[in-house]
Formats: C-alpha cells, structure tokens, sequence
C-alpha cells in the first residue's frame, strides 16, 4: 500500500470550509447545494464501492473509487480523496492472486476507514468551519 506524503491530511479542506461558510453569510447558495448533494449521495457511493470491490468487480470498483475520489476533492474532503488515491494505485497494482480473492480483502480492509471518513467528511461539511481543522 502507498504509504501518503502526509499520513494525515485534514478531513476536510479549511479553505474550502472557510469559502462555505462565507458563502452562507452571502446568501449565495451555490456551494452550499453541491456540498449537500455531495453529502446526500455519499452512502450510495460508499455502497456503490462496497459492493463492487465484495463482488470481485475491478472496472465497477475503479470506476466507484474514482467518482469518489472525484467528488470529493470538489468538496475539499482530502482524506477520503487521499483513501480513494490509494485504493485506486492497490487495485491497478501487480495481482498476485485471483481477482475473486484479492478485491474481498481490499474491501475487508478499505470498507471501515472508507466509511468512517465519508462520515466524519459528512459532519465536518454540515458544521462551522472553525470546528473541522483536523
């Protein structure tokens, strides 16, 4: 497994939370409708990766870890984008065993933090800024 530059980046990004929260004084709803839609697919997503990876299906897990990954970096959630970075370089890494074998165990190994972060990320968006700087 890739072990990351910082092992612990924030769960979600201060500057990012900071342009929320100022956009919410504003009134300016933009942001604050694609955090919520972020927020409101994020067990189906985590589910999504979930099932995927239990089934032994490398392109559907990719492609889950990759939305992932995706939307969340467009929300400043840096540590679940950080697990899907690394979930991404194991399954395109070197096999050494059955796909049917190896995904399971990634999912055994993945599913708990994935799912931890994802709502750790959900709480840090919904709350002030100033309470989500680790």
């Amino acid at each position: 497994m890739r072990i990351p530059a910082n092992p612990k980046p924030p769960v979600v990004d201060k500057a990012f939370l900071l342009e929320l929260e100022l956009d919410r004084e504003q009134g300016n709803g933009c942001r604050q409708v694609f955090v919520d839609d972020f927020i409101a697919g994020l067990p189906r997503r985590v589910d999504r990766l979930r099932l995927a990876l239990s089934t032994a299906d490398t392109a559907g897990a990719l492609a889950a870890a990759r939305a992932l990954k995706v939307s969340s970096q467009m929300v400043g959630a840096e540590r679940l984008a950080g697990l899907m970075l690394d979930l991404e370089e194991e399954l395109r890494g070197p096999a050494y065993e059955a796909e049917t074998i190896r995904l399971p165990k990634l999912a055994v190994v993945f599913y708990t933090p994935v799912n931890r972060c994802a709502m750790r990320t959900a709480d840090h968006l919904q709350a002030a800024p100033f309470a989500a700087v680790s």
